[in-house]
């Protein structure tokens, strides 16, 4: 992918919306392209994560180990979506394990490459600052409206 077919591609990920045409290049320049050959895997859950991956092309398989240790499929991921992006922010572990299903590229952003970008332009901490608040208030909401089925429950008993 060209230098500028990357930004452009970059530009439509929701956690960099709003992240100016320079911003977008450094963040494309600064990022490793990989190629996941099918039925290998991106990640394991558990395992240490230090980088986010954008999904450039392909299918990604996503699944979580259930209480017994047996891994169930929770959805799947494709062209465009990123993966792990709490990594480039701070220091965590894979919450998911991610299998190709299909030969697949992604982008590579590493912690270290998005923290100076951070330092570099600080007002990509602005937006991200507002993209998590936005990102809570929806959670909080959706655990608001679950709440009365809850509290009928425990009426019930």
């Amino acid at each position: 992918m060209a230098l500028n077919t990357e930004i452009a591609f970059l530009s439509k990920i929701p956690l960099f919306e709003g992240f100016s045409e320079e911003m977008l290049r450094l963040l494309a320049f600064g990022s490793e392209r990989r190629t996941i050959e099918q039925n290998r895997y991106l990640f394991h859950e558990g395992t240490a994560a230090d980088c986010a991956f954008v999904i450039a092309s392909g299918r990604f398989e996503l699944t979580r180990k259930d209480r017994k240790g047996k891994p169930r499929v929770v959805g799947e991921a494709m062209a465009g979506d990123l993966l792990g992006e709490l990594a480039i922010i701070s220091a965590t572990e894979r919450k998911l394990t991610a299998l190709a299903l299909e030969n697949s590229e992604t982008l590579r952003i590493s912690r270290p490459m998005f923290r100076r970008m951070m330092e570099e332009y600080p007002q990509i901490a602005t937006l991200l600052r507002r993209r998590i608040n936005a990102n809570l208030a929806t959670m909080l909401h959706s655990i608001n409206a679950l709440s009365p089925q809850f509290d009928n429950d425990n009426n019930k008993s």
